[in-house]
C-alpha cells in the first residue's frame, strides 16, 4: 500500500515538474537571439535605466549599427533618453543576433514591483510577422511601457508578458510578444540575453 502511494506521489510530482517545464518552454522562443554586453565596461546610462529593479516599467530598446566602419550599439529607452557606444574589441569577438532584425527590448515589467521580473522581447510585431514572415515591423515604446506596431497598429504591455493590449489576435497567431531569455547583473552590470 505505502509503495502504491509512494508512486502515485512521485508520478504526482513528475507530471507537474512537466507541465511547468512546458510552460516554460512555451513562454520564450525558440529563435535565435544572442547579445552579450557588459556595461560595467560601456557605462551606458539608458541601457542602465532598464537593467535596474528599483526602475521597473523602463524598458530599452537594443540595436546596433555602422559609424564609421565600426560596430555601434543604440540605446533607446521609454523615458527619452538614447545614446550609443562603440563596439570594443571583446565585443567585436563576441557572436551576436539581435532578434530577427536587430533590435530587441529590455527591461524590468512594473507588474508585481514587490519582485519585478526582467523581460527580453523582440522589438518585431511578431503578429505581422507571422502573417507575412516580413520582418520590418518594428515597434515602438512609449512611457507606460506599452509597444506599438506602426503597420497593424496592435498595442503590447511590456510590463505583463509582452500580451496584447489592444488591436487583437489575428487568427493562427499569437497573442503576445516574442519573448527571450535574459538576465542582468545590475545596472552597471553584464546583460544577457539569449536563446
Amino acid at each position: 500500500m505505502l509503495r502504491a502511494v509512494l508512486a502515485a506521489a512521485v508520478a504526482a510530482v513528475a507530471a507537474a515538474w512537466l507541465a511547468s517545464c512546458s510552460k516554460a518552454e512555451d513562454e520564450f522562443s525558440d529563435e535565435p537571439c544572442l547579445f552579450i554586453f557588459d556595461n560595467s565596461v560601456h557605462q551606458d546610462a539608458t541601457l542602465a535605466t532598464a537593467m535596474s529593479p528599483m526602475s521597473p516599467g523602463v524598458f530599452c530598446h537594443i540595436s546596433e549599427t555602422n559609424r564609421s566602419g565600426a560596430a555601434t550599439f543604440v540605446f533607446r529607452n521609454n523615458q527619452g533618453l538614447s545614446s550609443e557606444k562603440r563596439a570594443n574589441a571583446k565585443d567585436q569577438q563576441q557572436s551576436r543576433r539581435l532578434g530577427r532584425r536587430n533590435g530587441i527590448i529590455v527591461g524590468y515589467g512594473n507588474g508585481d514591483i514587490t519582485t519585478p521580473e526582467f523581460y527580453a522581447y523582440d522589438a518585431q510585431c511578431p503578429v505581422c510577422y507571422s502573417g507575412t514572415g516580413l520582418v520590418d515591423r518594428s515597434l515602438s515604446i512609449d512611457s507606460r511601457g506599452v509597444a506599438t506596431c506602426g503597420n497593424c497598429h496592435r498595442t503590447y504591455d511590456l510590463n505583463n508578458g509582452g500580451y496584447i493590449m489592444a488591436g487583437g489576435q489575428a487568427d493562427g497567431t499569437t497573442n503576445k510578444l516574442t519573448r527571450y531569455h535574459a538576465s542582468t547583473t545590475g545596472e552597471f552590470g553584464v546583460l544577457a540575453v539569449t536563446n
